[in-house]
């Protein structure tokens, strides 16, 4: 069984032929995810069929979705620990006549939105999509206002979606992990009430008054350092890595909930020192339920809000990996069926990528098909070896064929090599299987 057929399996789509459709237009993007959809196809025949199956109005994207929900849920239970990061991004449109599209951070800009839940593991391991939220926003009328459902609620229902899924999960810890924009008091008054099921850490956002006197980020600087930590800053957009030391401040706070009374939290402070000079220094202030009297207490949530980076690497992938902002489909319902598929997609590379790294010696045939590797080795004129390598082999060797170098000081490849590798080996493989079948005939 291959990795879209395990990751599909109970689809429900009205009609087998539908399910069969859905599984192979996945290989196909998964196999070429630069491609557009006609690129990724092989023929008009399957063009047409995939252009039907993203038009057909006998589900929705929901439903394309919930196999691997289910998947994706399957490996949050072998974890003691799972984090459920949130975030938004904008789907730039711009200049396409796709039907039902609305404004984005600029008026004019013509776009959707989208916010998943990912799910990770501490150790960075992808574990799949939870959930998401796709809509377009409605315009402003005369008076400056927007219609439609304030767009907050969709943190405080993401948390209420975590906290019914951890019921299901009761040997697993589920964490809400968010940035700044769910700095909500509601939010928190919502985990109160439903008796904190799900335990979450936000990113503050507000230096809120305190019921006993003075803002919170002062009142916690005033307290005693609890120690340090130390690590490694990636290179990011007009970044480069560096390492960073920050001192961790932590002081368990009481707010007022807006509804005359009060709500406990911990706020974490993590405030850079020694930072190299013209550069700004990173402080995080974190709120979150969890208690925290020791420097690794605080120092595990300051790791779990550094993992909060995974959604954003998810969405390089979907953006400039899939390139789903050139998707030329003619309404948003077609849109969303087709991002449904792609965040599997992307959720895929990025796990490759991880999983090259941390567990390096799993069986390439647990992810790919005996194709697969062996045009990844014949591309790299390499010997094919007598026995299935192991996966961090076969990433290499993919992502090196995407520009990735390999040298001494490089480290391991990230998703954007592996993406363009994926499809010089997706071709190769093909033809691969065609002289096999050949043969055998």
């Amino acid at each position: 069984m291959g990795w879209a057929e395990a990751e599909f399996q109970g689809l429900d789509l009205g009609d087998t032929r539908r399910e069969r459709r859905a599984v192979q237009l996945i290989e196909r993007l998964a196999e070429r995810p630069t491609a557009s959809i006609p690129e990724a196809c092989r023929g008009w025949g399957e063009t047409q069929a995939a252009y039907r199956f993203l038009g057909s109005e006998a589900y929705d994207w929901m439903d394309i979705l919930e196999p691997h929900r289910r998947c994706t849920r399957t490996r949050m239970a072998a974890h003691p620990v799972v984090l459920c990061l949130q975030d938004t991004t904008e789907l730039d449109f711009n200049g396409q006549g796709i039907a039902g599209l609305g404004p984005l951070s600029y008026e004019a800009q013509r776009g959707m939105y989208l916010h998943p839940t990912y799910a990770v593991s501490p150790a960075r391991e992808p574990l799949g999509v939870l959930d998401a939220w796709m809509w377009a926003r409605q315009p402003k009328g005369p008076d400056g206002t927007r219609a439609g459902e304030k767009e907050s609620v969709r943190w405080l229902e993401g948390y209420a979606r975590v906290a019914e899924l951890a019921a299901e999960l009761p040997a697993t810890r589920l964490v809400y992990v968010a940035d700044r924009e769910a700095d909500i008091r509601d939010l928190m008054v919502r985990a109160r009430d439903l008796g904190t099921p799900a335990d979450w850490l936000v990113r503050a956002k507000h230096n809120r008054a305190l019921p006993a006197g003075g803002k919170l980020w002062p009142t916690v600087l005033a307290g005693a350092v609890l120690g340090e930590v130390r690590f490694a800053l990636p290179a990011g957009r007009g970044r480069t890595a560096r390492a960073v030391r920050q001192d961790l401040y932590a002081q368990r706070v009481t707010l007022a909930d807006g509804q005359g009374g009060t709500l406990e939290a911990t706020c974490v402070i993590a405030r850079e020192v020694d930072a190299p000079p013209g550069v700004k220094p990173i402080e995080w202030r974190l709120l979150t339920n969890r208690t925290v009297e020791t420097l690794e207490a605080a120092a595990e949530l300051i790791d779990w809000y550094r993992a909060r980076w995974d959604i954003e690497l998810l969405f390089l992938v979907l953006k400039e990996g899939c390139r789903v902002e050139a998707l030329q489909l003619s309404t948003v319902e077609r849109l969303e069926r087709a991002l449904a598929l792609f965040l599997i997609v992307s959720w895929r590379i990025a796990q490759l990528m991880r999983l090259g790294r941390t567990l390096p010696d799993l069986d390439a045939e647990l992810f790919f098909a005996p194709e697969e590797w062996q045009a990844a080795y014949i591309l790299s004129e390499k010997p094919l070896p007598k026995e299935p390598p192991c996966l961090n082999t076969v990433v290499r060797l993919i992502a090196g064929l995407g520009g990735f170098l390999g040298r001494k000081g490089d480290g391991e490849p990230g998703v954007k090599t592996i993406w363009l590798g994926l499809q010089r080996v997706a071709d190769f493989a093909a033809g691969l299987r065609y002289a096999r079948q050949a043969h055998d005939l």
